[in-house]
């Protein structure tokens, strides 16, 4: 079977018929990891941005850490964190006002999706004139796009849906979208890990990745099988850390795939870009929040993007989570009205959004980089909510974590007290990091060189 190696500029692919496997970085095949000026740390290692969303806000009693400074202590919803307290600055403060009401009244769910990284307020209309801003994401994306094969990955685990009405007049764009090209086109994210797995290595267009995709489920093939033999060519090129490095990179795409083919049980998943049935998605939401998360994973190591979100659930939910013990809906709990049991319900939602952050967090930190530290010590991560009481539909004092050292620029391991200050200074930060600087982002009044 016809495969071979390319290098573009500093990246290697293993190429086949219809395959693209971009590679990690290695030191027996000499690729300076220094000659990228843009979106890179000290050492030249790719510099990793993440935005994660987890939907309606939390029970900030039980969520907040106790003390504050290097000295605190982690409360229930965030236990799961405990082993990453030195990778973490959890901060108190940040506020995203434009998803408050003013004078559009109610639809504060449709408005925190939208707002989160956009920091614009978003026209309320349901029709097709939508109007928000661009996110914080795209403007890093653009920036870095000729530095990756993809600029930017969206992930989510909800099937999005862009036209009619959602919430209170509000089109379902704003609430099914965190990431804006621009001021009235979303991003929008994909569900279906098929879908994505096909994105990260097929090529062609969607019908051709849809062709090669039928021919290996047809051959009952992996498609590493259609790059084998650049891989053995490869391999005899390597020093022994470096197979061992490969080897580990290709059998972690492998595992991801044979997780994919469990998850297609009732049906052929669709073509590249068209919608997603329900078949293509696992029907276990924990398995299909980690198999997006391995997938990023793959994504950053590779070096196939250096920027990433991912909406793991938009705000007005109604999700259940039996597995956990709670059989009510998301959405319906957190207008809890102070009632306890409620609460504890979902303070056990929240418990459990915060094991699959610490899920992902694993993976980053057992994962080597180019320049020997790890993925999560190269990364920005921001994980939050648009909202912090629920109840209340408060869109000040988010929940708001930020992961990962920024290759040593980031001072981990605090939780802070920062007043009000918008949320949209953060990002500012992050652009700065990324070498876009930008004096003015949505309400943002500076860059925060706290962090």
């Amino acid at each position: 079977m016809s495969s071979r190696i390319e290098q573009i500029g500093r990246r290697q692919f293993l190429r086949g018929i219809g395959a693209c496997i971009t590679l990690p970085s290695m030191s027996s095949m000499a690729i300076d990891s220094k000659g990228a000026k843009r979106g890179t740390t000290d050492t030249g290692a790719p510099l990793r941005t993440a935005y994660l969303y987890a939907p309606n806000g939390v029970i900030i009693d039980k969520w907040r850490p106790e003390g504050f400074g290097a000295d605190f202590q982690l409360n229930q919803s965030m236990k799961p964190l405990e082993g990453f307290r030195n990778d973490l600055q959890i901060v108190k403060g940040f506020n995203q006002l434009n998803g408050s009401p003013g004078r559009d009244g109610a639809g504060d769910h449709a408005r925190a999706n939208a707002t989160f990284l956009t920091g614009a307020r978003p026209l309320r209309t349901s029709g097709a004139n939508i109007r928000v801003g661009i996110s914080a994401d795209q403007l890093a994306a653009n920036f870095l796009a000729k530095e990756t094969r993809l600029s930017s990955l969206e992930l989510s685990c909800e099937r999005v849906r862009n036209s009619g009405s959602c919430d209170a007049g509000y089109s379902c764009a704003y609430q099914y979208n965190i990431s804006w090209r621009s001021a009235n086109k979303p991003m929008s994210p994909e569900s279906n890990p098929r879908a994505v797995f096909e994105r990260l290595y097929g090529i062609g267009t969607a019908e051709e990745q849809a062709a090669n995709l039928e021919q290996r489920r047809a051959e009952k093939r992996s498609i590493l099988d259609f790059v084998r033999d650049s891989a053995r060519k490869m391999e005899s090129r390597l020093d022994r850390t470096d197979k061992d490095k490969l080897d580990e990179y290709l059998t972690g795409i492998r595992e991801v795939e044979k997780n994919i083919e469990r998850a297609e049980k009732l049906g052929p998943p669709p073509a590249p870009g068209r919608a997603a049935p329900d078949s293509g998605v696992p029907r276990n939401y924990r398995e299909h929040i980690r198999i997006l998360f391995d997938m990023m994973i793959l994504a950053f190591k590779s070096d196939s993007t250096r920027v990433a979100s991912f909406l793991i659930g938009h705000d007005g939910s109604n999700r259940s989570f039996k597995d956990i013990g709670v059989s009510s809906g998301h959405h319906d709990l957190s207008h809890h009205g102070n009632n306890q049991e409620k609460m504890d319900q979902v303070s056990l939602i929240d418990h459990f959004y915060i094991e699959e952050f610490a899920y992902f967090l694993e993976r980053m930190n057992a994962t080597k980089d180019v320049d020997g530290h790890s993925l999560l010590h190269n990364s920005m991560i921001v994980w939050g909510s648009g909202l912090s009481d629920g109840n209340q539909h408060s869109h000040k004092d988010l929940p708001i974590i930020v992961a990962g050292h920024a290759g040593g620029k980031f001072q981990p391991g605090r939780h802070l007290d920062i007043g009000d200050k918008p949320l949209n200074n953060l990002f500012v930060r992050m652009l700065d990091e990324v070498g876009l600087p930008k004096a003015q982002f949505g309400d943002s009044t500076g860059s925060e060189n706290w962090v």
